[in-house]
């Protein structure tokens, strides 16, 4: 037989072979998805750009005036999110008003957060880009696939591995594996998906499932988009999409990283810790956004909130004990529940510390101690201790022969209804966060703190800000009583 026949012949054997016989499970999978979404010829070669725009709104995890509340939300409008699918970069501008008592104020917020392959960057109103820590990189990575059409696309390129192809219900899901990024995608019985699902660590709550889904899909040019779309932690929805434009073509504006960014490291500066002494035994640990204060005792220390991110609450520790060396640290006053006042606690429980804090806390601190962090390993998930919780209803006075401090509740506080303060008689000072920043623009805790003070008729020179600089009471009262 002449051998260009033969070698024909094999091809139409070997494509006969195929086209009878039955496609993986994970294969079926990505073809479903494919049909479904308007065809792979249309995913993979379609254009370049997509543009959706809408409105939305946001709700405020972990910020909360409750550990469970899910009353407080920003209304997001002038959304728009350009997408460069073959370069898996992207754009999301939007304006974010607060519709509640806002710390930075009432005023609309612009916000541009950006992803360029690997680099993640904001963009502030000046024009100023800032690349991420990488935590927050792979989370924006995660955003970037947590899209039908960006999720489908990564199906066509070599690396992206599809796994574990099962039914759930009526559904059925996948993992897929791009890079670093984990995605369980779930589709319906055609193929269209209902819902992209991801494992991240977050800095308080741990191993987090950060799931976005789709609805009320559109044809758009021959693809199918999502016009509804939702994001949750765990089961806490954190936002919420109307899509009211969407379309393909092509972008102007240049979507990369500026170099400067594209070169700076993907890293959070070391935390910078400062102790100045402010009272008899008290000391201010500043430096940075967010304070700590010191209280000395006769035999031991107590610290007073542990903000901002396990690695400063640890530099907070050190500082202490470098402070007063010759004590034991044993107490953490938390003031609320916010997780940017919180981020360290855990740091602190593994230091053995007894948590004090307002009642309506108890359960919440001790779900935050249970919680895994197995992803992202913290100080408690490798050291594991007993939790020590001593719970203040309206005041406790924690003395002894040397010292004196009483922790209040800031009753009627619009930003936090568990919210604590600490007054120290001896220094006449007030140790408080968020209810009086004296450098902001807007006091909209202010009445209420001066009410707290006033009601309990206590004698207060300086307020002690845990952001800010401290100031003396007559200022308080001057923002207080301003019209």
């Amino acid at each position: 037989m002449d051998r260009r026949i033969f070698v024909a012949t094999l091809a139409v054997i070997a494509l006969t072979g195929c086209s009878t016989t039955p496609s993986s499970p994970d294969q079926q999978f990505v073809d479903d998805v494919m049909r479904a979404l308007g065809g792979r010829a249309r995913i993979e070669g379609g254009p370049r750009f997509l543009t959706i725009e809408g409105r939305g709104v946001q709700y405020n995890l972990g910020q909360d005036m409750k550990p469970e509340a899910r009353t407080q939300t920003f209304e997001v409008t002038d959304y728009r999110r350009v997408i460069d699918v073959a370069q898996d970069r992207q754009r999301i501008e939007q304006t974010r008003t607060p519709r509640f008592a806002y710390f930075p104020g009432p005023q609309p917020q612009r916000q541009i957060q950006s992803l360029d392959g690997q680099v993640g960057f904001n963009v502030n109103a000046s024009g100023r880009a800032t690349r991420l820590a990488a935590a927050s990189e792979l989370e924006r990575r995660i955003e970037f696939y947590h899209h039908p059409l960006t999720l489908a696309h990564a199906l066509t390129v070599l690396d992206t591995r599809v796994t574990n192809v099962r039914t759930a219900g009526a559904a059925r899901q996948a993992d897929i594996a791009i890079g670093p990024v984990r995605v369980t995608l779930t589709i319906d019985p055609a193929g269209l998906p209902l819902s992209a699902s991801s494992p991240s660590a977050h800095a308080n709550l741990g191993d987090v499932m950060l799931t976005t889904t789709f609805a009320r899909y559109q044809d758009i040019d021959g693809v199918k988009l999502p016009a509804q779309l939702a994001g949750k932690v765990d089961d806490f929805t954190v936002w919420e999409l109307e899509v009211t434009k969407q379309a393909f073509g092509t972008e102007a504006a240049d979507l990369a990283a500026p170099a400067d960014v594209a070169a700076a490291p993907a890293a959070t500066a070391a935390p910078n810790v400062t102790a100045e002494k402010i009272g008899s035994g008290v000391w201010l640990l500043a430096g940075q956004s967010h304070h700590s204060a010191l209280v000395e005792f006769a035999d031991h220390l107590m610290l007073i909130e542990a903000p901002h991110s396990e690695a400063r609450t640890l530099a907070v520790i050190a500082t202490a004990k470098a402070t007063v060396p010759n004590k034991p640290l044993t107490q953490l006053v938390i003031t609320h529940h916010h997780f940017d006042h919180t981020a360290g606690m855990r740091a602190a429980i593994a230091e053995g510390m007894t948590m004090i804090t307002h009642a309506g806390n108890r359960e919440w601190v001790e779900h935050m101690a249970k919680r895994p962090h197995t992803i992202a390993p913290d100080t408690l998930a490798r050291n594991a201790t007993r939790l020590v919780v001593d719970t203040v209803d309206d005041e406790k006075v924690f003395k002894d022969a040397s010292q004196a401090a009483t922790v209040y509740h800031v009753a009627g506080n619009p930003h936090s209804e568990t919210m604590v303060m600490v007054y120290i008689p001896r220094d006449r000072l007030l140790v408080e966060v968020d209810a009086f920043s004296p450098t902001s623009a807007v006091h909209p805790y202010a009445a209420n703190l001066l009410e707290n003070i006033q009601r309990r008729k206590l004698q207060v020179d300086k307020i002690v800000p845990l952001h800010g600089v401290m100031a003396p009471l007559a200022e308080l009262v001057k923002v207080s009583t301003a019209k």
